[in-house]
């Protein structure tokens, strides 16, 4: 029986910080990740949502650390990553417990990533339209692509999968997957790129601090 067709799209940032972060695990090859959960899939194409980060004073190599992982990304021949991009700007925000006497609002310097989930949710809706899949799998707990993800079962009759980053999965995404499967920490540790690699433009060095 022929494998069928399986693309997977990774919501990169969510990913991280469901996932990875705080673990020994950010050096992670997604090929072999995928390769161990979905066993029984042809890995047709592997997409990778992300923005490029502003260092923050307290961590001045954060940019160059996301730009060594992205370049290892990159070794794998099927993969793409896709950028979106970060807002920055002050913003006013009540305080958790304000004081009696004195200022009940903040002034914060206010950061959000746009356009992963949307970028994400586009190329999910066009490889589906345009039969680059039979199968999609979607690395995310974001229940905001709930819809892109009903369009593509519901309009396309097409299969969607979510692999869960999260401990605990969103109940909408888990209501409409084909199917839903946790990432554990045992295959994080087996999905790790070579300490060091090599491209077109040299070395790759995993980050000494990851």
């Amino acid at each position: 029986m022929q494998q069928q067709r399986t693309n997977v799209y990774i919501d990169g940032f969510n990913f991280y910080y469901g996932c990875v972060k705080d673990t020994p695990f950010k050096w992670l090859d997604f090929q072999k990740l995928c390769h161990l959960v979905l066993k029984n899939h042809n890995i047709n194409r592997i997409r990778y949502f992300t923005a490029r980060v502003h260092p923050r004073p307290n961590d001045p190599q954060q940019a160059q650390r996301q730009q060594v992982y992205i370049r290892a990304l990159q070794t794998t021949p099927n993969l793409s990553v896709h950028y979106g991009h970060f807002l920055t700007k002050p913003k006013w925000m009540p305080l958790a417990n304000p004081p009696l006497v004195g200022p009940r609002m903040v002034k914060v310097i206010n950061t959000e990533e746009k356009g992963s989930d949307v970028n994400l949710a586009t190329h999910l809706l066009w490889d589906g339209v345009q039969d680059d899949y039979d199968i999609a799998v979607v690395i995310s707990n974001d229940s905001d692509l709930l819809e892109p993800i009903k369009i593509v079962r519901g309009e396309l009759n097409l299969q969607v999968g979510i692999l869960n980053p999260h401990k605990q999965p969103a109940r909408v995404l888990q209501q409409e997957a084909d199917f839903l499967r946790p990432i554990r920490a045992g295959t994080l540790s087996l999905s790790q790129f070579p300490s060091v690699l090599k491209d077109a433009n040299g070395t790759i060095t995993k980050p000494s601090s990851w």
